[in-house]
């Protein structure tokens, strides 16, 4: 008799079972032959022959016999009885068991087990008529001639546990394991319409979704035909509707600009709300939220655009094209935040108009002179009446792309109000850290800033917070010289603005001697602004004469300018022939570029006091008091003048304010000459600030300062040592007219001028 242990099987008497070779081989090194009786032991768990132990056998078991053999070792076997197994031991392949007949309580008869079968199976089939395959599954249940049968069949199908199953075969009331058979049969029906009734809603589900999804798409394409058929009659509801599908949002905004459309649907046209919807979605879906692809940059047009558009400005172009230069290289935004700080009109604002057409850019200028509302920057809240955008998001609306060049105007000039401070909000703006999500109030979602190449322009630094200018990169823009001014006017200037009067070349005559004279005699400033305005009106009294019937070219003399500009010439100031004792000439800086000064000292009788006047300002008055000391310092055998006498100190032009430290060394020589009476040269100019020490110190505005000197007739100009350095950036033509002289010390300016003895 062939011993074969089993596991996993719905075990039931007389009902056929069917074992491949390779799991007879497995558990047991026998070979089965046709009609030989067959032991089956139910394992626990299924393990290998080496690993079993008497215990992992259940104690009821199965007999049968074989009915086939097939070609390749696997067998049919029919079971018969079922056998009350005890396992002794297992050796050399084979088993040694001790089993006896496990009779069956026989307390249902045949008739009570068919009818309970045919409702079983009855049901079984009313189930499987659901579906579409219920046909197949009918013959399946149909061939079934009893209970065993349709359990053994359906045993993968009915889920039961392993002790599930032991519990059938182990019954041994006949009524008692029908009803078990049942019970898992009539559960399997149950969880099977179940999960089929909730696959089949899970169906309808998905249908309808699939359903409405295509409705869906249908009725866009009708309403799209439709649109294009009728443009006029679409609905603002709608065109918000396409224009937020189309815009390429981020996440965070179009959920917000989904519901203020859904808000402005709910409230309708005749709504007092209507109006501020309609406008914060016109704003929104009007940017450019889709990131422009990164164009290449060619660096040699990018130079041939800035030395076309700018004469001049050597340094600044070799930094600007640094700048481009790394942006090629890492093709994106980079680079510091450049801050253009120069006098008005020395074209700070236009190069980032050459800039934007070097990088084939949108180009967007920003005023910010005056700002004194933070929310002028970051946009003001919906929720108060007439909000609207703050002047950035404005900017990139305008451009009408994500990456323009930026230039924000006159950051010097904003001011701080007691509701906010503006520059404060600038820091996330220019912040590269920061601006990828800057948040627009009125937009109340981020937009990514990154891409913008800001460019700021001030006129000077002094009024800048110094968390916002250390955000920034400065190039300081230089004063042109009258040779530089010469070739913008002739390159840039004249050319547009015979272009705005409507005239040729070849219509008005304008010799170089001419554009000299209005430079020297009828501007006075350190860019070109002033020089513009009056070449276009030369033009405007061209076109004139022109249309009067007079002959091209029109020539106008420099007689004609005081009429043509309506003005008289502009005052410069003169050197003195010849020198004075107690008048030292000085160099100023202002906004307007430089300019020579006359510091003029005076005794009188008095009580030794000291009188200032010239609108000077608390520094410039510290720098006085300073000269004081220091001359007394030096000259202490002249010390009763200053006590017998008023001392008078006067700065001309009275009505122009002045202030700084930069006269301290013009007042100390001054006064120096007062109390000696010795006469310094006018032709000898000189900048500084002297501290109590007697150290000349440096200063700022040197370039310009040069370049008054020049322009006055100064031949000599003393300057603080410290300042040599800036000397790289003063024009050669300036360095060559001039002689200048490094001072570290008062005494060194007071030996060369022949107050002091070497």
């Amino acid at each position: 008799m062939m011993i074969l242990p089993v596991s996993g099987l719905l075990m039931t008497p007389e009902v056929h079972y069917y074992f491949q070779k390779d799991y007879i081989e497995r558990l047991t090194k026998e070979k089965a032959q046709q009609d030989e009786d067959v032991l089956f032991l139910i394992m626990k768990e299924d393990k290998t022959p080496e690993e079993m132990t008497a215990e992992d056998f259940y104690p009821v078991g199965l007999m049968g016999t074989v009915t086939e053999v097939e070609s390749d070792g696997s067998i049919s076997v029919q079971a018969k009885y079922r056998v009350d197994a005890e396992v002794l031991g297992y050796e050399d392949g084979k088993w040694d068991v001790s089993c006896s007949l496990r009779p069956d309580i026989a307390d249902m008869d045949e008739q009570s087990r068919e009818q309970a079968y045919k409702e079983v199976q009855g049901a079984l089939l009313q189930f499987v008529d659901g579906f579409q395959w219920g046909i197949v599954a009918r013959n399946y249940v149909l061939r079934w001639k009893n209970l065993e049968e349709m359990c053994v069949a359906l045993s993968y199908q009915l889920g039961l546990s392993d002790e599930e199953k032991y519990a059938i075969l182990a019954a041994d009331s006949l009524s008692e394991r029908y009803r078990l058979m049942e019970k898992a049969v009539y559960e399997f029906i149950e969880v099977s319409r179940v999960s089929a009734d909730a696959q089949k809603a899970q169906t309808e589900s998905n249908e309808k979704l699939y359903r409405e999804d295509a409705l869906k798409k249908q009725i866009a394409i009708l309403q799209k035909e439709l649109d294009e058929m009728h443009p006029e009659s679409v609905t603002d509801v709608r065109k918000f509707e396409m224009k937020i599908q189309d815009a390429g949002m981020n996440e965070t905004a179009r959920r917000e600009a989904e519901k203020v459309l859904n808000r402005m649907k709910q409230e309708g046209e005749n709504s007092h709300e209507y109006g501020m919807l309609y406008d914060y979605l016109d704003f929104v879906t009007g940017l450019s939220w889709k990131k422009e692809e990164f164009r290449p940059i060619d660096l040699d047009r990018a130079e041939e655009i800035l030395e076309e558009d700018h004469y001049g400005l050597k340094k600044i172009k070799e930094r600007i094209i640094q700048q481009i230069a790394s942006m090629e290289l890492k093709k994106k935004q980079s680079g510091s935040i450049l801050l253009f700080v120069g006098p008005p009109g020395t074209g700070k604002t236009s190069i980032g108009q050459s800039i934007a057409r070097a990088l084939d850019r949108k180009y967007v200028r920003i005023s910010l002179g005056g700002i004194r509302d933070e929310a002028e920057i970051r946009g003001h809240r919906r929720t108060y009446i007439g909000a609207m955008p703050g002047r950035i998001m404005e900017g990139i609306r305008r451009s009408g792309v994500s990456n323009p060049v930026m230039v924000l105007d006159e950051v010097d000039k904003l001011t701080k109000a007691f509701d906010g401070d503006p520059s404060s909000a600038l820091l996330e703006v220019l912040d590269p850290e920061q601006n990828s999500n800057f948040t627009d109030h009125y937009m109340n979602v981020p937009y990514d800033l990154s891409d913008v190449l800001f460019i700021c322009t001030a006129n000077t630094t002094d009024t800048i917070p110094e968390p916002l200018l250390n955000r920034m990169e400065v190039l300081n823009f230089q004063g042109y010289t009258e040779t530089e001014k010469l070739q913008i006017a002739k390159k840039h200037l004249l050319p547009k603005a015979l272009e705005n009067a409507g005239l040729s070349e070849t219509q008005l005559e304008v010799p170089d001697g001419l554009l000299r004279k209005i430079i020297a005699d009828y501007t006075m400033e350190a860019g070109v602004r002033g020089l513009k305005k009056c070449l276009d009106a030369l033009c405007r009294t061209a076109a004139v004469r022109l249309v009067r019937g007079a002959e091209a070219p029109v020539s106008i003399r420099e007689e004609e300018l005081k009429e043509v500009f309506d003005m008289h010439p502009i005052y410069h100031e003169k050197l003195q022939q010849p020198g004075t004792p107690g008048v030292v000439t000085g160099l100023a800086w202002t906004q307007a570029g430089g300019d020579i000064l006359f510091i003029e000292t005076m005794f009188t009788k008095g009580k030794g006091e000291t009188l200032i006047t010239g609108q000077l300002g608390d520094v410039m008055k510290e720098s006085a008091q300073i000269a004081v000391s220091l001359v007394k310092f030096l000259f202490p055998d002249e010390e009763e003048q200053f006590e017998k006498n008023d001392l008078h100190i006067h700065v001309p032009e009275g009505a122009v304010p002045k202030d700084g430290p930069s006269a301290g060394i013009t007042l100390t020589t001054a006064l120096a000459s007062l109390v000696t009476g010795h006469a310094v040269s006018p032709e000898w100019a000189m900048t500084g600030e002297v501290s109590l020490r007697g150290l000349v110190m440096p200063i700022g505005g040197l370039p310009e300062k040069l370049m008054a000197a020049v322009r006055a007739g100064v031949k000599k100009v003393f300057i603080p040592e410290e300042n040599v350095r800036d000397l790289s950036d003063v024009a050669d033509e300036v360095k060559e007219k001039l002689e200048i002289i490094p001072v570290r010390k008062v005494a060194d300016v007071l030996k060369a001028v022949g107050i002091l003895e070497g």
